[in-house]
């Protein structure tokens, strides 16, 4: 039985199925609904900064994970204010 991952456009065809139904799925949600998803994935992904901020500093103390996520953040911005970040790709 031929595996379906070696047809050439295999995984450019799934990655467009899985597009097509988050976009459907958000589609059909309410107004209520979507802020309630972004919530959600801001709350996961704050807790992924501090877990990530607590392993490289090798501690369990939360407060001090938030300082370094806070380092980290202001860090962004200032990169971002030197105008050394840009959300446009640059010219080829």
């Amino acid at each position: 039985m031929p595996n379906p991952h070696d047809h050439p456009t295999a995984l450019k065809d799934l990655q467009d199925s899985i597009y097509r139904e988050k976009v459907l799925r958000a589609r059909a949600m309410t107004t209520e609904e979507r802020i309630s998803a972004v919530l959600e994935q801001s709350e996961l992904q704050f807790g992924m900064m501090l877990a990530g901020a607590m392993a490289r500093l090798g501690t369990d103390d939360k407060n001090l994970g938030w300082q370094e996520v806070r380092k980290g953040l202001d860090r962004l911005d200032r990169v971002r204010e030197h105008g050394l970040y840009s959300k446009t790709k640059p010219a080829a």
